[in-house]
């Protein structure tokens, strides 16, 4: 195969992060990886010289691409609204990218920061208080709590009728 000329870091995890939508970290090898890409997987070692280092790079990106996302949802609104938008983008997106959500929390990185500066940010004008740590862990406990035992399917076939709503107005609430 032809060493592409396009071939780069960002490609590279692009192309890894949807391997691992389409089938979890597992699905994450080299060998297809590189199929992929239209190289051989030694080709690969050059941007990532082990797996650990790949698995954060897809992290990266799905960090990112959850945080722009609850950037969007919050635009426009304010105090517990603003809230709610980013909760509930939390949560979608937990649902929809259940396999890039599993691999986020896997292999946290730099860009993870962003998403709890994006927590710290909008707890701030709930509360009124700066850089309220205990009420965004308190928050990001409850989302990842209630995101987990959804994917997990603890909830059972009726799933958890209005829970999630009724449980964040009440953390807002009690904030």
């Amino acid at each position: 195969m032809a060493f592409p000329l396009r071939l780069d870091p960002a490609a590279i995890a692009a192309a890894a992060r949807e391997l691992v939508r389409s089938g979890g970290r597992e699905a994450l090898s080299l060998r297809p990886l590189a199929a992929s890409l239209g190289v051989r997987a030694p080709s690969l070692y050059r941007y990532y010289p082990d797996r650990e280092s790949l698995e954060g790079a897809v992290s990266e990106l799905v960090a990112a691409e959850l945080a722009g996302r609850m950037e969007a949802a919050r635009k426009g609104r304010r105090g517990a609204a603003a809230l709610k938008a980013i909760a509930g983008e939390y949560v979608a997106y937990s649902r929809a990218e259940p396999a890039l959500f599993a691999m986020l929390l896997a292999m946290p990185g730099p860009e993870s920061k962003r998403l709890w500066n994006l927590l710290l940010a909008a707890i701030e004008p709930v509360t009124g208080r700066a850089d309220d740590t205990a009420a965004a862990v308190a928050l990001w406990a409850y989302l990842h709590g209630f995101a987990t035992l959804e994917a997990a399917g603890q909830f059972g076939e009726s799933g958890p009728r209005g829970g999630y709503e009724r449980g964040l107005n009440a953390l807002i609430a009690g904030l």
